[in-house]
């Protein structure tokens, strides 16, 4: 697959230590089952018993701990007789930002203002107000801006008084009103136990601390953002959900208008579920927003394109411009964590040079493995395998003995790690050298999980007349894996095997101009998925998906379509 031809320089800012996620992240899971529609209870607790739940419950309910309050200090600075210099300091003591102020207070009628600086003001009888500039509407996390004003007073000077800061009394000792409700509140997709739901944010004098899910009045999930996963349902049952928001105060908004879900019927069959999980090029420039198009799209896996060597020799790096100390991306990755999501990165891909290319010995390509497990506290990775790496026996049993290292030690800590492999595919299956990358494997004794075959660039001769077989062609690569992949397994059963299978095609324009993958293919190829239960369900890659313009293919799809439009086709799918 493509790696994005745009690459960015490694900037000094990046290097800094940020190993946000190293220490693992807790999923944003429903802290209750959910009641069905049918049954579920109407009323609701009054916003101050609930707020008094929430605080009991945390952070099950979605309530953090008390978080101190914006303030605002006055001083005076100077006095000469008949004037004076103030000033009120804003400080932001929260984790997150202030993202907008409105600062007032009263003066004697005495006192008058004759200049300010930091802020816009009106006035009204003795009430001045200032508001934030335009230019500067924001108050980072921590951060503080001043505000100061010449005065002229006659007789005695005096403080000002009945300062407010959002409403809030100045020092921060209470916040006592509740965000707005939270308003298009829109189902995503719905699995055979799962519902992914989003909705427009809410706001708030101070800040949005988060977002309760409810099925009645019982909070079943929670999320720091506009989208959330219910898990835990029952299947072919109708549920209904609000949400409501609550602020750094524990002041919670009016609930949502109510939306009604069903999940799936439950497939059965003993396969374990399936997922849909695309490619993203984390390459790619603007980097793409994971969390932003989670909630857009209901997806909730990625794979991510790709790690490869760096500038060193067995040095693992973010498509050879972000080392796994630089952080890149892991506050995005925490973010869709905490919704319910997960990443899947992908080590190889087309460009670059792949680990087991660079590092001659198991340990040290182990090692180098391990660190960007440990650096992003991975429980799956992948390797697509391609290009000269794909025909390199040497490099691919390194890999394979490095597999099987990574989950022996995976396993001796009581921690998971699903291994996942992503090869070049014909409609007539692997070529000899990618079926070697699962021989090896299995020599080895490597847990590969499944096997993910590249349904793109098939050429002529394997795939004439491609216009409008695109998805054909594409089932034909599972059904050819399939038969590659029985014997060397034989211990699974039939259900196993399709149970280990992938399929990613390339969306819209192919590299080879006469092949196009369309909507009409994704779900010729969705339905057979369903019905063998097939592993995953990928294309590359989601930014193309997004874009739906027309132009260079490492961007676009070249095919009219909204935007990620094959991205929400495939978001409900479970295998």
């Amino acid at each position: 697959m493509r790696i994005s031809s745009r690459r960015r320089p490694l900037p000094v800012a990046a290097l800094a230590a940020g190993a946000l996620v190293a220490a693992g992240l807790a999923l944003a899971t429903p802290t209750a089952s959910a009641t069905p529609a049918a049954t579920a209870a109407p009323g609701a607790t009054s916003a101050a018993a609930e707020t008094a739940a929430a605080h009991s419950t945390a952070p099950a309910a979605g309530k953090a701990a008390a978080t101190p309050l914006p303030t605002a200090v006055y001083s005076k600075i100077s006095d000469w007789g008949s004037g004076f210099q103030g000033q009120y300091v804003i400080t932001n003591p929260m984790t997150v930002p202030l993202n907008t102020w409105s600062l007032q207070f009263a003066l004697p009628a005495t006192e008058s203002v004759t200049s300010m600086w930091g802020g816009t003001e009106t006035v009204s009888g003795t009430t001045h107000t200032v508001a934030a500039q335009s230019f500067d509407t924001t108050i980072a996390a921590g951060a503080s801006v001043t505000i100061g004003f010449d005065a002229s007073y006659s007789g005695t000077y005096a403080d000002p008084s009945a300062c407010q800061l959002n409403s809030d009394p100045c020092d921060g000792s209470a916040d006592q009103k509740p965000p707005t409700a939270p308003s298009a509140l829109t189902v995503l997709s719905t699995t055979s136990s799962a519902a992914s739901l989003s909705w427009t944010g809410s706001t708030d004098n101070v800040t949005v601390a988060g977002y309760n899910v409810y099925s009645g009045s019982t909070i079943v999930a929670t999320s720091p953002g506009t989208a959330a996963t219910v898990t835990n349902l029952s299947p072919s049952t109708s549920y209904s959900f609000t949400v409501r928001a609550y602020d750094e105060a524990g002041n919670l908004s009016a609930p949502s208008a109510a939306v009604s879900a069903t999940t799936l019927a439950n497939t059965g069959g003993g396969h374990l579920p399936g997922v849909a999980a695309p490619f993203v090029d984390i390459g790619a420039w603007p980097t793409p927003d994971l969390t932003q198009i989670a909630e857009t799209t209901g997806l909730r896996q990625f794979s991510l394109g790709f790690i490869v060597n760096g500038t060193a020799t067995c040095s693992p790096s973010w498509f050879n411009a972000y080392a796994m100390s630089a952080g890149f991306e892991q506050s995005d990755i925490a973010s869709l964590r905490a919704i319910g999501g997960d990443v899947k990165p992908s080590f190889g891909g087309e460009a670059g040079t792949e680990l087991a290319q660079s590092c001659t010995d198991v340990p040290s390509l182990t090692a180098a493995y391990q660190s960007a497990i440990t650096a992003y506290n991975l429980t799956q990775i992948d390797f697509d395998i391609e290009g000269s790496a794909v025909a390199d026996p040497a490099s691919i049993d390194r890999r394979s003995q490095a597999i099987a290292a990574l989950q022996q030690s995976a396993a001796a800590a009581g921690k998971p790690l699903t291994v996942t492999l992503t090869l070049p595919i014909l409609p007539s299956g692997l070529t000899s050298d990618g079926l070697y990358v699962v021989q090896s494997a299995v020599k080895y004794g490597a847990k590969i999980a499944l096997v993910n075959g590249m349904a793109m660039d098939f050429g002529d001769i394997e795939a004439p007349n491609p216009s409008g077989q695109m998805g054909k062609y594409a089932i034909d690569t599972a059904q050819s894996l399939y038969n590659q992949l029985t014997p060397l397994y034989p211990a699974l059963t039939p259900a196993q095997v399709w149970n280990m299978i992938g399929v990613t095609p390339m969306i819209g324009q192919n590299d080879d101009s006469s092949e196009v993958f369309y909507q009409s293919d994704m779900q010729q190829l969705l339905t057979f998925a369903e019905q063998q239960h097939l592993g995953e369900l990928a294309f590359w890659d989601v930014t193309r998906d997004g874009n739906a313009c027309t132009g260079s293919l490492s961007k676009c799809t070249d095919i009219t379509q909204t935007p990620y439009e094959f991205s929400k086709m495939i978001a409900p799918y479970q295998g």
